[in-house]
């Protein structure tokens, strides 16, 4: 096998990690260990490059977009896109340690994190382009006015109300309550790691990447969320 992965990641203007579903890979192959290094793709060039390797586009019925990140090519050379499928692969290359992605909890966690951002899209979104370089910054201001139909200041002017904070709250409020199953916390299933906690983790490191307040006020919902991201640091380290 290679001594490395290759993950095709989105850059920031510091060269670091910043998107969500990216980081859930990332903290995948920090927590095994596993040699990788990141090939920066700004947003233009993700599909040339990812179709470069092969990857066949998102089905159009599940993902508007054809081509996302992350990507990756594993140990055993194939590439892959989808940070979901990209875990259960990974884990099948790497089984230890485990992510445990047989619990149910998972699926939970990762359905609830989705319940809790969309709400908060008004207020994360618009921010997006501020942190990246001018060539993607450009392509995601375009590309999400066709999606949200206006342009992205319009959205935080017009859309970024408390309701939007109220609605999340409910699925924080499961998420907080599925922390507490194992009162030995602090991950989900007690004092094993699971990708469940990886999930909601990359959550939390994208809010702090692009809007330090909203992740103040989601992180502080609970007590249970500041325990999870702290004992999922160590693996937060390598962004690059």
């Amino acid at each position: 096998m290679p001594s490395h992965v290759i993950l095709y990641d989105l850059p920031s203007k510091q060269g670091t990690s910043w998107s969500l579903n990216p980081w859930k890979t990332r903290i995948i192959l920090n927590y095994k260990s596993i040699p990788y290094i990141t090939q920066w793709v700004e947003y233009p060039d993700l599909a040339p490059t990812l179709s470069s390797l092969g990857i066949p586009p998102n089905p159009s019925d599940q993902n508007p977009v054809r081509y996302s990140s992350p990507a990756i090519t594993h140990s055993n050379s194939t590439h892959e896109m989808d940070s979901w499928a990209i875990a259960h692969t990974i884990e099948q290359l790497h089984p230890t340690p485990s992510l445990h992605l047989n619990d149910p909890v998972n699926v939970q966690v990762r359905d609830l994190v989705t319940s809790l951002s969309n709400p908060l899209r008004p207020f994360i979104i618009p921010k997006v382009p501020a942190i990246l370089n001018p060539r993607s910054a450009s392509y995601f201001l375009e590309t999400r006015e066709v999606r949200f139909g206006k342009p992205l200041s319009r959205v935080f002017a017009e859309d970024a109300t408390e309701r939007c904070w109220e609605e999340a709250g409910f699925a924080a409020t499961e998420l907080a309550k599925l922390l507490k199953v194992d009162a030995s916390g602090p991950f989900f299933l007690g004092k094993k790691v699971s990708y469940a906690d990886f999930i909601l983790v990359a959550y939390f490191k994208f809010l702090e990447r692009v809007d330090r307040e909203a992740y103040e006020r989601v992180v502080g919902l609970d007590e249970g969320f500041k325990r999870v991201y702290e004992a999922c640091k160590d693996w937060l380290d390598m962004d690059n």
